[in-house]
């Protein structure tokens, strides 16, 4: 009767509610930082969604001008170069700043925001690498 039980409770209850990434996991610091309320927040200003979307909008529509000119191949080759160029990346502890996409998108010769005042995002504070890396790989 006990292996019955044992069988029913395997059945019945997921591992996963169990594991690291399950419903009870708790804000990991070391990997994630400190969570901003900010973020999680809905936009202040209807422009605000506007703007963090703008570059997947300016594509569509560079797509949608290539098509009409030149065909269907001349986007799914850009779109087949980009996707490559987004896969090569630098280690995970170490910010990568895509310059093979912008010069893909004509983006390499102009001064953004974020060229002169930069994202808090991509700030100079290094990981632990070997942490890092081991959870890019799924040993952790």
């Amino acid at each position: 009767n006990s292996r019955d039980t044992a069988s029913l409770l395997k059945d019945s209850i997921p591992i996963t509610e169990f594991s690291a990434s399950g419903l009870f996991e708790g804000h990991d610091l070391l990997r994630r930082g400190f969570s901003s309320v900010k973020s999680e927040l809905l936009p202040s200003h209807p422009l605000e969604l506007s703007e963090k979307n703008f570059q997947l909008s300016q594509d569509k529509t560079n797509f949608a001008t290539l098509r009409n000119i030149q065909g269907i191949h001349a986007p799914l080759k850009l779109q087949m170069e980009f996707r490559a160029v987004k896969q090569v990346q630098r280690l995970p502890f170490l910010h990568s700043s895509n310059i093979a996409l912008d010069t893909l998108r004509g983006n390499a010769e102009c001064i953004g925001f974020e060229d002169i005042l930069n994202d808090p995002s991509q700030s100079e504070v290094m990981g632990e690498p070997h942490m890092m890396m081991e959870y890019k790989l799924g040993l952790l």
